[in-house]
């Protein structure tokens, strides 16, 4: 009988040891996760609040179309037609709130343009798809291609 606690000794040193973790892990938890997680589902109800309270970063293509017809027209009639605006210009929020204060990117053709267009075989074959170095040779793409409309030159 002495021998089977003995035995039993290694198995209440793991309880105990489990139970410490049980704890350790509620009392993490308590501290980690935020007020209202849960109350909607899976979700944080503050968070609701929370981005009510941040600024919109987008301005969408209808506000860049409202002072940029001439580009809105030419993206309409070219290849780049399904590109919006803060695409390739970023965020324009800010500049369509206050346009002389914000100045819109313009962003660097060369670092810009082979994001959709360096050769990539992942690409459908006709995706218009050039090795920039070799195609361009170190211009900007906009030399030769109309930046909204690059069928155009």
């Amino acid at each position: 009988m002495r021998q089977t606690f003995k035995d039993a000794e290694h198995l209440l040193r793991f309880a105990g040891l489990f139970a410490v973790g049980i704890a350790a892990f509620f009392a993490l938890r308590a501290a980690f996760i935020p007020k209202g997680f849960g109350e909607l589902g899976h979700y944080r109800a503050g968070a609701l609040e929370d981005n009510r309270q941040r600024l919109p970063r987008f301005a969408g293509a209808a506000a860049c179309g409202d002072c940029h017809d001439d580009v809105r027209q030419t993206l309409r009639t070219g290849k780049h037609a399904g590109v919006h605006c803060e695409a390739c210009h970023g965020p324009l929020a800010p500049h369509a709130a206050d346009p002389i204060a914000t100045a819109a990117k313009r962003p660097d053709p060369l670092s810009l343009c082979p994001v959709c267009h360096q050769k990539n075989v992942a690409r459908p074959a006709a995706f218009p798809q050039v090795d920039a170095a070799e195609h361009a040779g170190g211009s900007s793409c906009t030399e030769c291609h109309v930046a909204h409309n690059p069928g155009l030159e």
